[in-house]
This record gives structure tokens, sequence and C-alpha cells, in this order.
């Protein structure tokens, strides 16, 4: 195993101390902060995609805009973010992660000239986001378009799956399909000092007897820090291709049949320790076989019971748990969304714990619409959330659900149209249809924070 130390110079004190004496600041005095939330917090950030310049939806960058839980609930309140907006700096559409007190967001740039640096910014209120210079370059260690997350408050992990890539040996017609592999990288990022104190690069460490069965792992993300902070728990998306069936592409190069509809290989986590990133091993549920790589959404998280609980998004309808105990799956737990809604065919495509073992998971159902649900994971039940949008809400690109106190904060937008923030009571389940948000073309939102 490969294994390098990171770090970047910081700013110094008095540069920094003279940009925020300048800096304007539209927040509140401290006796005007809100106190529906009950945790004291000023902002919810909320963010939205635009498109690319040949339109492509959700592909041109990420606009963010700061409400208060006033204007949060206030159907007469108004937000144009398109217009209004704060550009958060990344050619595409960032991953956008934020301290739990809303008070700071974290950007890691994706593709584009500068694709895997990290900005932080320091929320101020509506569209004044003071970004505070702390510039720290991941490419070397993640890559451009790194898969990113808050693992833990004030820790980041960036993971990359590289050089996926087949081993075969013989000549044609008559190649014989040895393994298919890539090569895991990950960086820790302290999310406080904006440097990284630490990385390594590994082979995926499938054993030889799967990898022989023709299975491998094409991309790693959602990275979850235990309650211990000793292990990186990383949801992996498996697949398998047939080592058997050879055939040959144009270039005359040999190719193998997919076979994913035969894996019998369980739901898989890659673990490591924590900070020293050594000691690679995977684990395996029982109880699911869908990849639990998510997308843009953190689906894993420490539960106030200090097990993590992991959905298997974004096309299982799994919630299982790893046990703090073992650091292990804990196949006596099997949360089923389609059994708790009395369903078939749902697909969770974003979750968050909340707290006391309630949650609320963004879901479709055999891939068309957009349905909320809070569930219950201790009682393993669930109550669906409607909204004014099912049919033609897409949740594939939403990346954060924001919690402060009672409440959940949902931005819901049909792409390239108007919608609504819904303002959840996760005790009561008391819904309310907040503030109007406008729409645009090609355009959505796709978090709070």
């Amino acid at each position: 195993m490969k294994k390098t130390l990171f770090n970047t110079a910081m700013l110094s004190a008095a540069i920094v101390l003279g940009t925020l004496t300048g800096c304007e600041n539209d927040s509140p005095a401290s006796g005007e902060e809100n106190e529906g939330q009950g945790d004291g917090r000023e902002f919810i950030s909320l963010t939205a995609s635009i498109p690319d310049e040949s339109g492509t939806a959700g592909n041109g960058g990420t606009m963010a805009y700061a409400i208060t839980h006033e204007e949060a609930i206030n159907p007469n309140f108004s937000l144009n973010i398109y217009d209004k907006g704060f550009s958060l700096r990344s050619a595409r559409t960032a991953r956008v992660q934020g301290s739990d007190d809303g008070k700071e967001l974290y950007n890691i740039q994706y593709t584009g000239e500068d694709g895997g640096v990290f900005n932080k910014y320091q929320v101020k209120g509506k569209n004044n986001y003071f970004d505070t210079g702390q510039e720290l370059e991941l490419a070397d260690l993640i890559g451009t378009s790194p898969r990113w997350v808050k693992a833990a408050e004030g820790i980041g992990v960036g993971v990359h799956l590289t050089g996926s890539s087949t081993v075969y040996e013989g000549t044609a017609p008559n190649h014989v399909f040895k393994y298919t592999r890539g090569k895991v990288r990950i960086a820790l990022i302290d999310l406080v000092k904006a440097n990284s104190p630490n990385s390594t690069e590994f082979d995926f460490p499938f054993p030889a007897e799967i990898e022989a069965q023709g299975y491998s792992v094409g991309r790693i993300d959602v990275p979850v820090l235990n309650e211990d902070k000793t292990k990186i728990f990383i949801g992996c998306n498996v697949s398998k291709v047939d080592p058997k069936k050879l055939s040959y592409n144009a270039s005359g190069n040999p190719v193998w049949a997919s076979d994913n509809a035969n894996i019998n290989l369980g739901t898989t986590t890659l673990v490591v320790d924590y900070p020293s990133l050594q000691n690679p091993k995977l684990i395996y549920s029982t109880v699911s076989k869908v990849n639990n790589h998510s997308y843009r959404t953190m689906t894993q998280h420490v539960g106030d019971d200090g097990h993590i609980y992991q959905a298997t998004a974004t096309s299982g309808q799994d919630i299982l748990r790893i046990s703090k105990s073992t650091n292990n799956y804990d196949n006596n737990y099997h949360f089923s969304l389609d059994q708790a809604l009395g369903l078939t065919g749902t697909r969770i495509q974003a979750f968050r714990y909340v707290k006391n073992g309630v949650g609320v998971v963004l879901y479709n159902i055999a891939g068309k619409g957009g349905y909320m649900a809070l569930v219950d994971l201790n009682t393993k039940t669930a109550t669906k959330i409607s909204n004014d949008y099912e049919a033609g809400l897409n949740f594939g690109q939403y990346q954060n659900i924001a919690v402060s106190g009672d409440y959940v904060y949902l931005p819901l937008t049909p792409t390239g149209e108007a919608g609504k923030l819904y303002v959840i009571n996760w005790k009561t389940k008391e819904v309310i249809k907040g503030a109007a948000l406008t729409g645009q073309s090609g355009s959505s939102y796709i978090g709070s924070y």
C-alpha cells in the first residue's frame, strides 16, 4: 500500500483578519437569531444547479442563497436563486457540504481547470458567502472529479477509484479472463484548517477468488466515519462479467459479457482504519445485494445509538445497519422501504438520519417521480409525506437535506419549473409549504444546508 502525507500552507492570520474586517456582514444581530428551530441557527442555505452552455440540465454550476427559518416557512417569500444567488466555484455542478450549524459551506470543484480544488465559504446571509481563500489542491490525491463528503463534523473524506482495467491471458480467439481491478485513492480533509493530513492509494482489495468470478468495483463513494472515529466505511458499486462469455469488439480486443443479473455477492462496503487509512478490508451484507455507493447525496449516517445506517442508494430500497461494536454488518437488521410503505419498486435516492431513530428519505418508484417519507428505523415503519410535484421531480442530483431542531428543509422543483420549500416537523409530521422557488430552464434546486 502506498501512503502519502499532504499539507497546504495556510493564509497568514494578518491577511485573513484584514479581509474579514472589510467584508460586509448582513447577518442579524445576536438577539435576532431564530428561535423556531431550537438550535440557534441563523441561516439555511439552499442550492440549485444550472445548465451548461449546451443547455444540458444541471451540468453548468451551482448557485447558493441563505434564508432564515422565518423566510423558509413563509409562503409569501419568493426566491429567484438564479438571479440573486451566489455562484459557487466549479465548472460543473459542485459537490457541496456544510457544517452542522449552517455557518460554513465546503466545496471541491468538479472537473475543469480547477477540478479537485477545495474551497471554503462562510455563510453571511442572502447571497453573501465569504470565500475564506483557504484553497486546497487535491487533484493529485483524488483526481479532478473526486467523490467526497463530510464524513463527520469538521472531517471530510475524498475517495476515487481509478485505473480500472481488465487483465487477461492468451491469444484470440481463446483469451482467458483473469480479473478487473482499479486503484483506491483516499484523502482526509481537515475542514477547519483546510489541509489534508493523510492520504493513501492501494489496489481494490477483492479476494482473488472473487475477482476470478468476474466481480469488480467501478466506483466508490459516501465515506462515513464511525462514532468512535476509528474506521471509515465507503460504499461500493459492484459489477460482474461472465468470464466464460467472450467476444471481440471492433478493434479486436476481448470483451466479456455483463453478468450483473447473477450477482450473488452481498452489498459491499470498503473499510479502512482512521486516521491511518491502513488495513483495508471488505464487509458484506447477507440481507441485500444492492449497491450502496449513492450518487451525490450522503446516504450513510451514524445514529444516536452509535450504529451506522446505510441506504442502498440509488437503486435499492434497503436501509442496512453496521454495528458499532463489531464494525461489521448487523445482518439481523433490515429496513425495507417497500414493506414500510406497502409499495413495490421504491428506490432510495437520498437519505438523512435526523434523530431518535427517525430519518427522511427521498425516493422514486421504478425510476419515476419524486416522493418523500419519514422513516422510523426502530419500528421499521414509514410515513409518506405528499408533495405537489411528485410526477415531475427527479432527485438524481439531490445533494443534501438540512436538519435544524425539529425541522427538515426540502426544496422541491421539477427541472425548469417553479416549486416550493417544504419544511417538515419530523416530530409532529406537520408539513409547511413555505417559500416559493422560482424556476429556470434546465435548472432545479438540489439541496439545503
